[in-house]
């Protein structure tokens, strides 16, 4: 069997490396000591995508080594969650045998839970037919007896649904139970065990805070849903239709009555705070009815362009999530005009990898 093990003996070494870069590249802004959330050493992603190699009558999970670009033979993945690992090892045992379903096969995703569901997407070079469709059907009843488990065909101007195409995630965070739609092909966080510590430490900034929260890149609710119980009324912005749909699920499932999620990108936001331009989206919002003197970003790896970053300067309290050091560090040049960073943390959301999620708290001077 072919194993992607991991030495986990190193694990503290790299964190402690992460530790070190990231307090030396940020000491300029006179931050306060680092504070350090550990991952999982192993299981912890709750997503994993792996291409499938034909050899013969025997077929498996390959992956690419990134400098030499040598596939490696994959039939256990030790990062990955152990409901991932255990799946992989069906859909070969299933699919090797069959070959309706595994003909012009080239990549199987992943998406799992803590809460025990698991998503399987199969992505073909062929029309996936009637006789595809019903062999994909026996597989689905078959395993369903023993696993909560959907699945997703794709092929070229083709998408097919077998049961949900999101599964359920269930957080615990400081006690409270969270549930969370994720969608596949929509961003959620991979290392769940790591995101429960990541809005901990959000609420543990914004207990205090009260007033009214502002959101931007707001994604399927992760922080807005974890922190509306500590402010009297949220506003969020996000600009994918999937991630606000999920949003608007996630609001319900935990029955939550003051959030208010807008699809707008943060650029349109600016303008609409602004009163540059009028958004029939804005229609039965009054952006002069929140008091927001607190807002959170979590922008992609480019980070914010400069005039969301002085729309973002405006408010007394900034918590800033940031997947890109580099990017976060250019920003918070700006920002520190402005403000002060009162804390600042890195989440190991990617162990044994160079990257790294970090979070700052500001405060007005």
């Amino acid at each position: 069997m072919a194993v992607i093990q991991i030495d986990t003996s190193t694990y503290t070494q790299q964190l402690n490396e992460k530790q070190q870069r990231i307090s030396e590249q940020f000491a300029r802004f006179n931050a306060p000591k680092l504070e350090v959330y550990d991952s999982p050493t192993t299981q912890y992603r709750q997503r994993a995508e792996f291409r499938v190699w034909h050899e013969g009558e025997d077929l498996f999970h390959i992956m690419f080594d990134q400098q030499t670009k040598q596939k490696i033979r994959v039939d256990r993945f030790d990062p990955a969650a152990p409901l991932i690992s255990e799946i992989m090892q069906v859909m070969m045992d299933k699919l090797r045998h069959n070959e309706v379903l595994r003909r012009k096969l080239f990549q199987i995703d992943y998406l799992s839970t803590l809460s025990g569901e698991i998503l399987v997407s199969l992505l073909y070079h062929k029309a996936l037919d009637d006789t595809w469709q019903e062999a994909m059907q026996q597989l689905r009843a078959e395993l369903q007896q023993t696993y909560k488990i959907d699945f997703i065909g794709r092929a070229r101007k083709q998408k097919v649904i077998f049961g949900n195409d999101f599964v359920t995630e269930v957080l615990n965070v400081n006690g409270k139970e969270y549930t969370y739609q994720q969608v596949e092909n929509s961003f959620t966080q991979p290392n769940a065990k790591v995101n429960e510590k990541m809005l901990a430490w959000a609420q543990s900034i914004c207990a205090p805070l009260k007033n009214d929260l502002l959101e931007l890149y707001c994604g399927n609710g992760n922080f807005s849903i974890a922190l509306a119980g500590s402010f009297e009324k949220v506003l969020a912005t996000e600009i994918s239709k999937s991630s606000v749909h999920s949003a608007q699920y996630n609001i319900a499932a935990n029955n939550i009555s003051n959030l208010d999620i807008i699809r707008m990108s943060s650029e349109e936001f600016t303008q609409a705070m602004k009163g540059e331009r009028s958004f029939s989206r804005l229609n039965g919002i009054n952006l002069q009815d929140y008091n927001c003197q607190t807002i959170l970003v979590d922008p992609p790896r480019a980070g914010m362009d400069e005039l969301t970053c002085r729309l973002v300067a405006n408010y007394d309290n900034v918590i800033y999530i940031s997947c890109n050091p580099d990017t976060l560090e250019r920003d918070l040049e700006l920002l520190c005009e402005t403000h002060t960073i009162s804390r600042i943390a890195i989440f190991d959301q990617f162990p044994y990898t160079h990257h790294v999620e970090s979070g700052v708290f500001l405060q007005r001077k």
